[in-house]
């Protein structure tokens, strides 16, 4: 049953992608060109997730999950180097490509080989990371 609502959840933030022109990479650079041609149409499209999620984060509070044991605990508010470096690799990625990874696997079936070739390298990142964090972490510890 959990596997059918994932399912079902990512088929429609899938469409949702699509339908609100996230897939649509000349549309979020857009978004990115401030000084340039501003397309300030994504404001609304992260306005529509953003004030769902923050009803739904106080609407569970005191709730148990249907399907889970439990929700996931909310993410600490630490400003640091994993943040950082994240946050940095995710706004290149997304201002040279103009996909993030939701959209870049929902425009899988129509972007071509760039999407594909982004897809790709975002795996190869994702499973790099990890080493690169361990191999940092080990760098930077004081002696």
């Amino acid at each position: 049953m959990r596997q059918l609502v994932s399912l079902i959840s990512g088929a429609i933030f899938g469409l949702g992608l699509l339908i609100s022109g996230m897939t649509n990479t000349e549309k979020v650079q857009g978004w990115l060109d401030v000084f340039g041609a501003w397309d300030p149409t994504l404001a609304f499209v992260m306005g529509g997730a953003i004030v769902p999620m923050a009803i739904a984060w106080q609407y569970s509070k005191k709730r148990s999950p249907v399907l889970a044991p439990s929700f996931p605990a909310p993410p600490k508010p630490e400003i640091g180097r994993n943040l950082i470096i994240g946050s940095t690799l995710f706004g290149m990625g997304w201002g040279l490509v103009g996909l993030c990874p939701g959209p870049a696997i929902a425009s899988l079936s129509f972007g071509g080989v760039h999407g594909l070739s982004f897809v790709v390298a975002m795996i190869i990142g994702m499973l790099l990371a990890p080493k690169l964090r361990t191999h940092l972490d080990q760098r930077l510890r004081p002696s």
